[in-house]
């Protein structure tokens, strides 16, 4: 499991170390496994490859009938880029999504259970703000899940 937020540079050639805290989980639960990085709504989200593998064996089932499935599985696994971490623990994020998540120079890890999502620092905070406005609502949503 990944835990924790963490902010963290990205160099020139879109390059981004990952924590090494999110390293050693890749590792041992994961035997180091590359991550499979992804659009999301806003931001960008990192599975190991077992876990995208999940995801995809389950993505398949659905239905082409239904074209709203359809269309976020189109958005979601086409944008679908492995990457390996070099020897220096870091990744390199395609331009293209760097882009979507509008992501620069600073992007912050935050971790999601079994996968993490990559934010661009200003967005996040945004995010973050909205889930501040209205808790109740937010957690109530939770509750759903019995969590």
């Amino acid at each position: 499991m990944f835990r924790g937020r963490y902010e963290h540079t990205i160099d020139r050639k879109g390059r981004i170390a990952i924590p090494a805290k999110f390293r050693e989980a890749l590792e041992q639960e994961y035997g180091g496994q590359p991550l499979i990085v992804t659009n999301l709504e806003r931001c960008l989200v990192a599975l190991p490859l077992p876990e995208w593998v999940r995801f995809e064996e389950r993505a398949v089932e659905i239905p082409t009938t239904d074209p709203k499935a359809q269309i976020w599985l189109r958005f979601f696994m086409s944008a679908a880029v492995e990457c390996p971490l070099d020897r220096q623990g870091r990744i390199l994020i395609p331009n293209n999504l760097r882009e979507h998540a509008a992501i620069d120079r600073v992007a912050v890890l935050a971790s999601m259970g079994r996968r993490f999502e990559i934010w661009s620092k200003d967005r996040l905070r945004q995010e973050l703000g909205r889930a501040m406005a209205e808790p109740d609502e937010h957690m109530a949503a939770l509750a759903k899940y019995g969590i």
